[in-house]
């Protein structure tokens, strides 16, 4: 069939056979990258099962979908406009590779297609996967050698194109071209270009949206429908493919007049905006959707490899259920926004909520403050691409001071230790502390002196219980003298406490009483591992997901360990309830009858505030503070809340 097509352009019909005979003759449809969707809990409107998608992340726009989710009108318009005898041929149109090499000859070249749907399939596989290359370099090269217009490619196209027709139904190989075909915008599928340009399903689209979007696909970037100057070029093919329609007989004069005469215009395209991305994510969700993005190379159940992960992500076809709970994530944002809002311009206020579920480390909420957008114009005040919560490889902060909330380390290792909560200490601040007073790990901790003072001046003899409730710094300093920083960090690491630059925690005496710049979402993994009863849990945010071919399948499993002992843990509690039931604290305690034990923290600036709590459901960390600065907090107020009770509030 091929050579006598060839022959006219100069090369010899036995050599061409011999060409065409050595040429690979397999190649499979495959999976073409598609959507990936991530979905949380929810008990409230939109959501299907208890589950609600909060984002679709993709790098190409597509959702393939079976032959009859697809409209008749798109159908017929792909193969009366694109290829006539498509249900005749074996895969190359002979009639049509005489004509075009005929007019090729004339012509000079080889720029006329004669293309059939299968081999504009085999061509469309080849872009695909270069696209899907690694290297800009690479990638570059392999969708030139897939788009040239050469003999060799040519001939491949034929051959490869007669062995899909082999292997596959005519319908399977109509089908998989609407999938693959490229409708400009970064859409690739019949279904992502329906919702596209008109909002609705494939299988709903009228034949004039038919007809128009089968008119994109042989220059996506000329005919495309999200660009106004693209109109004009688009109708022309349409009507063209509308004529073409009317001809075999598929529409009727009627139907092809009532669609001719719809204009390709503003009144006619009906735009769906951009979904991708945690900055088209639900409003609620998208610090936590980045958090999913940016963990990626992390789940081990998308590959074996950081690699394999990053590639199978990239094509997409996933759908995890994650263990964000927007029943508490909901009125948690709307906290934040109400008594840290994002609109303060005397200085750059922040805010940051992590909640972590004991006995499993699921992380049921992320919020933060400022609106996510991570665009490379940014979205102006008011917005960040920082994730207060996390370290600084997912897209954090360099750290924050956690302040006194740190002091539950020292209070555990004193416990580990053997020592009581009724034991007595000295309060007394000192403006000349000797660093020589300290021990880490097991020499002296350093030479000359640093000075500490205590928040309300207090003074003389404290139990460690009261000392713990009142937040006294001396206590602690006096607490630390009878043990070495290196345990009280190696406390505080074994309950997963993380510097947001991932530095290892510092051992210095100040560090007790916070000045290590760690991460919320960590603190709250802590204070969980506490109210688990010292069983710490590695944060996990995937609870399954549905693969490519659509199986349901665990994700990330609880990842636990006892990290302190059961009695240590309880009696921490015990002391910390008591935190929770005295001064500004009783702000954050709804005393509703469940055991609630925390700790608050402010550094000695003011420029950071903390409240953290646990119960045997959920251990939270709230921070309010400077994202920048050092503004004391303290002296501001929202919705008539001072700023000492901003935390609390929240």
């Amino acid at each position: 069939m091929v050579a006598p097509a060839l022959a006219v352009t100069g090369i010899t019909a036995s050599s061409t056979i011999g060409i065409f005979d050595s040429l690979p003759e397999y190649i499979e449809i495959g999976q073409q990258p598609e959507r990936n969707e991530i979905y949380a809990t929810y008990s409230g409107a939109g959501s299907v099962n208890g589950q609600f998608k909060i984002a679709t992340i993709y790098d190409q726009n597509r959702q393939e979908v079976p032959y009859d989710k697809i409209s008749k009108f798109v159908l017929d318009a792909t193969v009366d406009g694109e290829d006539s005898r498509f249900f005749e041929h074996g895969g190359v149109d002979v009639a049509s590779v005489i004509r075009a090499a005929v007019g090729n000859v004339v012509g000079g070249d080889i720029a006329s297609g004669a293309s059939t749907l299968s081999m504009q399939l085999v061509k469309n596989i080849y872009v695909q996967q270069a696209l899907e290359l690694p290297t800009e370099e690479e990638r570059d090269a392999a969708y030139a050698k897939a788009t040239g217009t050469t003999f060799d490619r040519k001939l491949s196209e034929m051959k490869l194109a007669i062995s899909l027709e082999k292997k596959y139904t005519k319908k399977e190989i109509l089908v998989a071209y609407l999938n693959i075909a490229n409708f400009g915008n970064a859409t690739y599928g019949i279904q992502a270009a329906a919702q596209r340009y008109y909002s609705v399903d494939a299988d709903k689209l009228t034949l004039d949206q038919a007809a128009s979007l089968i008119a994109i696909v042989q220059y996506p970037n000329q005919r495309n429908l999200g660009d106004p100057e693209n109109f004009e070029a688009n109708k022309i093919r349409r009507d063209f493919i509308l004529d073409r329609m009317l001809t075999a007989g598929d529409i009727t004069q009627a139907e092809h007049d009532d669609a001719v005469a719809i204009p390709v215009d503003e009144t006619t395209i009906k735009p769906s905006e951009s979904s991708n991305g945690c900055i088209a994510a639900y409003a609620y969700a998208r610090w936590f959707c980045d958090y999913v993005v940016k963990s990626v190379k992390d789940f081990t159940f998308l590959g074996a490899d950081e690699a394999t992960r990053e590639a199978n992500w990239k094509r997409g076809g996933y759908k995890l259920y994650t263990t964000l709970d927007l029943d508490v994530q909901i009125p948690v944002q709307d906290a934040v926004w109400a008594y840290a809002p994002n609109t303060e311009t005397a200085f750059s206020l922040g805010s940051a909520v992590d909640t972590v579920q004991p006995g499993t480390g699921r992380v049921l909420v992320m919020a933060e403050n400022m609106i996510f957008n991570d665009t490379l114009e940014g979205g102006g005040p008011g917005t960040s691409a920082v994730n207060y919560n996390t370290s600084y490889d997912y897209g954090g902060s360099s750290g924050i001071q956690p302040g006194s909330t740190y002091k539950l380390f020292t209070l555990l290792d004193w416990l580990i230790k053997g020592k009581g909560t009724e034991e007595r200490v000295n309060a007394t601040a000192n403006q000349k502390e000797p660093f020589s007073a300290y021990k880490a790990c097991g020499e002296v901790s350093g030479s000359g002196t640093f000075s500490f003072k205590n928040n309300a001046g207090e003074s003389g003899i404290y139990t460690v219980r009261d000392g713990t409730v009142n937040s006294v710094n001396g206590v602690f300093f006096s607490m630390a003298k009878q043990l070495d920083l290196c345990d009280i960090r190696d406390v505080a690491a074994s309950l997963g406490v993380q510097r947001a630059d991932g530095a290892p925690l510092e051992v210095n005496p100040t560090s007790i009483i916070g000045t290590n710049t760690v991460t919320p979402l960590s603190m709250a993994s802590a204070y969980a591992g506490v109210a688990a009863l010292g069983k710490w849990c590695k944060p996990i945010i995937v609870d399954s997901f549905v693969d490519p071919d659509g199986v349901t399948k665990p994700a990330q499993t609880p990842e636990c360990k006892q990290a302190i002992a059961p009695n240590i843990a309880a009696t921490a509690i015990d002391v910390m309830k008591g935190v929770m039931t005295s001064g500004n604290q009783v702000y954050g305690n709804p005393e509703d009858g469940i055991p609630l034990f925390g700790k608050t923290g402010t550094t000695d600036s003011g420029n950071q505030t903390w409240v953290a709590s646990g119960t045997t459901k959920g251990a939270s960390v709230v921070w309010v503070g400077n994202s920048i600065g050092d503004f004391n907090i303290l002296d501001t107020g929202y919705q008539g809340v001072s700023g000492i009770l901003l935390r609390h509030y929240i």
